[in-house]
């Protein structure tokens, strides 16, 4: 088993427990809800098993919570995942795999955008108001970015996240390079 793949059981493992004992309700009567069985279930709240999509999809709609909160970890300040790492969960009933970057925490709204920097060119910019997420996967070209104290270099198809509240810059490196950017308000 891939290391991903064993911190995506251990992240599943913990949110299920988390919500379910949030809910209130027993591992019997959320197996009934959901519509699997109990043994199962109390494999993956061990840290056992290997769930498909519909599985927890299931779960998911059982404890009334969004998919993603089942299968997302807690996230640092800075996060970066490159390209081909994220967590990947395989349909049990056919050839797709989803690998999920981030969810959309309640009551937040999102922006996308397409940025585009020429050779070794850099926008610094000034933080935004308190709560603002943002979210860049490179598309091309080579990239520094995030906090002003701390970026990251980024490759085609790596993934960040960093708090916009804070100075923050991107910054091409060696060539032009393009990303799309989430800018996440709450």
């Amino acid at each position: 088993m891939r290391r991903s793949e064993s911190e995506a059981i251990e992240t599943i493992s913990i949110a299920l427990r988390h919500h379910r004992e949030r809910a209130g309700i027993s591992l019997s009567e959320l197996a009934k809800r959901a519509g699997v069985a109990k043994s199962t279930l109390s494999q993956l709240e061990s840290g056992e098993g290997n769930p498909g999509v519909e599985t927890l999809w299931a779960l998911a709609v059982a404890l009334n919570v969004p998919f993603s909160r089942l299968v997302e970890p807690p996230t640092p300040d800075t996060r970066v995942i490159r390209a081909g790492q994220a967590p990947r969960l395989r349909a049990e009933h056919s050839a797709f795999a989803a690998g999920l970057l981030s969810s959309s925490p309640a009551g937040a709204s999102r922006d996308i955008y397409e940025i585009a920097l020429e050779a070794d060119e850099s926008r610094e910019a000034e933080p935004h108001q308190a709560g603002t997420v943002e979210h860049l996967v490179v598309v091309s070209g080579r990239m520094r970015s995030g906090p002003t104290a701390s970026p990251v270099e980024l490759d085609p198809g790596d993934y960040t996240t960093f708090s916009g509240a804070v100075p923050h810059l991107y910054r091409s490196v060696g060539g032009p390079a393009t990303a799309v950017l989430v800018m996440e308000h709450s």
